[in-house]
This record gives C-alpha cells, sequence and structure tokens, in this order.
C-alpha cells in the first residue's frame, strides 16, 4: 500500500487512540497482564508517547504521558481500577 506521511500519520493516530479508548474501558485487564501476553503495557505505552513527544522537541513528563494513556492520573487509575 502506498500512502503519502500524512495520511500514513492519520491513520496511526486512529489507530492508536482506539487501542487507548480500549485500554480505558478494559480497567478489568492488569498492566502485569499485558505484559505477560503482549510484552507491553500502559505504562509502556505512556513512555513510548513520552518518547515521540521528546523526538519532536515537545516536553512531557512521564505524569503526563500516563494520563495520555490512562485517561486521569496514573494514581488515581491505580486505586480505582489496580487489583
Amino acid at each position: 500500500m502506498d500512502l503519502d506521511d500524512k495520511t500514513r500519520t492519520e491513520l496511526e493516530a486512529g489507530a492508536f487512540r482506539k487501542l487507548v479508548a480500549h485500554l480505558r474501558e478494559r480497567t478489568d485487564v492488569q498492566n502485569l497482564d499485558l505484559m505477560n501476553l503482549a510484552g507491553f503495557c500502559r505504562n509502556c505505552l505512556a513512555r513510548w508517547y513520552r518518547e515521540a513527544a521528546e523526538a519532536k522537541g515537545v516536553g512531557l513528563s512521564d505524569a503526563a504521558a500516563r494520563e495520555v494513556v490512562y485517561g486521569m492520573p496514573y494514581e488515581e487509575w491505580k486505586a480505582k481500577s489496580q487489583t
């Protein structure tokens, strides 16, 4: 498939948003489960997001990146969803 960079980026961004939305809904799936089965977890996804921001010269803390992925501060998510 031959896509221009803009279209490819838009498709990747759409897939990322769907993945994040899915992980926010599936709070029953713990990060440890994800790590054991998929080799990555929500924290990995947040780290990759932060690294991508840094590569573009955008300063982003780990906490801010996690909030993008979790939809709330990480500590709040842990209190609500981590077993």
